[in-house]
């Protein structure tokens, strides 16, 4: 083994491994044979155009869309066929795209409903203050209804909703869409800041150059195959990505 592959293999252990898998919408296929590794403590991203096939692949391990073919593992444990609660169990928490709130319960209320399991659950008091620390906007408006407040806020409350079961393994789907650009700016501090408390992040989005250069590891998927992967700084490098994402 190479000393690059030896540290690769020692500095994280395998949190998730994705192998051979295929997705179908409907009859649609969207996903082919896709395999690939989340190791724990670091930042994955899946990048590519919009229709590649990564809210897909995000969707199907969170247990809300059928896998087709293939295995998904978590900390070696096959997850093939359970249910989307057992998976938030284990330890998987899944961001939608679209700042899916519940728009007429409070900011506090949607906070809890994030902490249903019983292992959250104990720990409620906790986590929500420290849920208040990480996004002071919050607990300022802790009272008021989700629906009322800014695309920004909803976004920060659905991240926050998901770190209140304890992940250990935190998927964000788009988490920046739609924002304005500070708001972006403030989306991926705060990707940066949970990353380095420890939660392990496997992180979609459109915005390639923002986060190539937050991705430890990061996969290019195009046509709902896994064409290119590598360090996220060095894919910025790649002529395929300048010319296809950057506009270089």
């Amino acid at each position: 083994m190479k000393p690059e592959a030896a540290r690769e293999s020692t500095e994280a252990v395998r949190l998730l491994d994705v192998e051979g898998m295929s997705v179908f919408y409907d009859r649609i296929q969207a996903v082919w044979d896709v395999t690939f590794a989340v190791r724990e403590h670091r930042v994955t991203a899946l990048v590519g155009s919009n229709g590649a096939g990564k809210s897909a692949i995000m969707r199907t391990i969170a247990g809300t869309v059928p896998l087709a073919k293939g295995t998904i593992r978590f900390q070696g444990e096959m997850i093939n066929g359970l249910s989307p609660h057992r998976r938030v169990e284990m330890g998987i928490s899944l961001v939608p795209e679209g700042r899916k709130v519940f728009p007429y319960l409070s900011v506090k209320e949607n906070l809890d409903i994030g902490a249903y399991n019983r292992r959250a659950r104990r720990d409620l008091d906790k986590s929500l203050q420290k849920i208040f620390e990480v996004f002071p906007v919050l607990k300022a408006r802790h009272k008021q209804v989700a629906g009322s407040l800014s695309g920004g806020e909803q976004q920060m409350l659905v991240i926050g909703r998901a770190l209140m079961s304890h992940p250990k393994l935190l998927m964000l789907d788009e988490p920046s869409l739609g924002l304005a650009p500070l708001m972006v700016k403030r989306v991926f501090e705060v990707i940066e800041k949970i990353h380095t408390e420890g939660v392990t992040i496997l992180l979609v989005e459109q915005n390639v150059r923002q986060t190539l250069q937050h991705a430890q590891k990061a996969y290019v998927l195009e046509i709902g195959r896994i064409t290119l992967e590598g360090k996220g700084p060095v894919l910025l490098e790649d002529p395929h990505v300048k010319k296809a994402y950057l506009g270089l």
